[in-house]
């Protein structure tokens, strides 16, 4: 085999360890993101929880305000009406007085129902901080073991790339160039070994003079059709 040629079959198997390595990582962002979504899940479950005891907590003040704003207006009418001397202003003043106390009746109710709404509420924010807490914890050694898988592929990728670049440097600049431009292109290899009398990617025939050179490991040459370097297997 063409020395120059045997030196680029492994830097091509320098190129498969990088990618392999490289979809070994990609395979893990499945894993990693369905625990993230998990997790986020549970978090927006506690962050509604938690407005939700704003929300009841934000009812509950109103209407205390609303109760005690009434209660003012009663005593006010109250004194006022000691001091109204006509009918027609009495009686005025007395309808006020039962509809702000039917409106106060209603209020006082709902203020009485909002202390179970706010009850509710905080043990629903409970419950969502413990399941986010007990999440968390369930995941906690799934997360670790996820990370030193992804570690010792970062390191072994990392492996790959140095032996990669090591490999890179005995190749010969123009077939270097050659390979790389190659690399890039639709062939999922740049190299491949000869199928019988055709190319080992495109299997179209390789003329037989050609192929003669090739074989003897004299000449590093490539499928007209495809353009892939072409090598013979001993």
């Amino acid at each position: 085999m063409h020395p120059d040629l045997e030196a680029l079959l492994v830097l091509q198997e320098c190129d498969q360890a990088v990618r392999a390595a490289d979809a070994a990582l990609a395979a893990l962002d499945p894993e990693m993101r369905a625990l993230d979504d998990a997790a986020q899940a549970g978090e927006r479950a506690l962050e509604r929880a938690r407005r939700g005891v704003d929300d009841a907590v934000g009812r509950r003040e109103d209407l205390e305000k609303r109760i005690a704003n009434h209660r003012v207006m009663q005593d006010q009418r109250r004194q006022k009406l000691e001091w109204v001397r006509g009918a027609k202003e009495a009686s005025s003043i007395m309808a006020e007085l039962d509809l702000t106390r039917s409106v106060l009746v209603k209020d006082e109710a709902d203020y009485m129902r909002s202390g179970d709404a706010v009850t509710a509420a905080e043990l629903g924010a409970a419950e969502a901080e413990s399941a986010l807490e007990d999440l968390r914890a369930a995941q906690a050694p799934l997360r670790e073991a996820l990370g030193a898988r992804r570690d010792a592929l970062v390191a072994e990728r990392e492996r790959a790339a140095s032996d990669r670049r090591q490999q890179a440097a005995q190749v010969q600049a123009d077939l270097l160039v050659r390979y790389e431009r190659i690399r890039r292109g639709k062939a999922p290899f740049a190299l491949y070994p000869l199928h019988a009398d055709a190319c080992g990617h495109c299997f179209t025939a390789v003329p037989t003079q050609r192929r003669a050179l090739i074989l003897r490991g004299t000449a590093i040459d490539g499928c007209e059709a495809c353009g892939v370097l072409l090598y013979a297997v001993s």
